[in-house]
């Protein structure tokens, strides 16, 4: 498929126990994974940082395990993104820095719950978070769907901050924005098409989900849509039960003719 646009395909993490045998080959061992990884793609979103603050060492390691041409993006804090807490800004840049240091840092994924409303308080939070980390690209991704609205999309323009468009179920309250770009950098991440599992246990299975081919090219249809090509357009799956986002991400990687 020829495209104006640069796609950068890979998947949201690499360490996943049930990935091997299924992607990775059966002996891997959960160090080499990464290693095993990069030879498939050219980019990947580092998701433990959600969970516990980045150390520089770890980071370091990180980026010394991917090729020059290899970008990361790296999800922000649970406490800044769904606690609101400003305290943690300093501690995560400054563990940012051998990542910032190796070239291969694309920039930081703010990624909101569902329960973060547009509401005016809330504006000025996120107002406040894009201040905080403006020393870095940053990409924010929104849950609820009261942030589909014009003057989100202007904002962020005006800021040079990318959308995040999720492709998520069409459920009440969901963001379900279309293609759309706020700079010169898209950013897709898939999730799951599956309703019924969204809410069900607690969204346990929430990502044991397999895209189609043909959902697959809806999906670079409606980004080849847009009237101005991307200088990137990064897209992550996130389906990651039993390897389906690898496995989904080489054949996207395919329909495009990379691989």
């Amino acid at each position: 498929m020829a495209s104006e646009n640069r796609y950068l395909i890979g998947t949201s993490g690499w360490s996943f126990k049930d990935w091997v045998g299924t992607f990775y080959p059966a002996d891997t061992q959960q160090r080499g994974m990464l290693a095993c990884y990069v030879h498939h793609f050219e980019t990947v979103e580092i998701n433990y940082t959600f969970y516990r603050l980045p150390s520089a060492r770890t980071m370091e390691s990180i980026a010394a395990k991917a090729p020059e041409s290899f970008r990361f993006w790296v999800k922000a804090n649970q406490a800044a993104t769904h606690d609101l807490d400003r305290t943690v800004s300093r501690p995560f840049l400054d563990g940012l820095a051998p990542m910032l240091d190796s070239g291969k840092f694309a920039g930081l994924l703010l990624q909101f719950p569902q329960r973060f409303h547009r509401t005016v308080a809330n504006r000025k939070c996120l107002s406040v978070a894009l201040e905080d980390y403006r020393s870095v690209p940053l990409a924010v991704e929104f849950r609820h769907q009261s942030w589909q609205h014009p003057s989100v999309l202007q904002g962020l323009r005006d800021r040079d901050v990318t959308l995040v468009i999720p492709d998520v179920p069409d459920l009440p309250g969901l963001y379900r924005q279309a293609a759309a770009a706020t700079n010169r950098t898209g950013y897709l991440r898939l999730h799951s098409r599956d309703a019924s599992k969204w809410y069900n246990e607690g969204g346990a299975d929430r990502y044991d989900y397999s895209y189609s081919r043909e959902e697959l090219d809806e999906l670079i249809e409606a980004w080849e849509a847009l009237e101005e090509p991307m200088d990137e357009v990064y897209t992550f799956f996130n389906n990651c039960h039993h390897g389906q986002a690898a496995q989904n991400a080489e054949a996207l990687r395919r329909i495009l003719g990379q691989i």
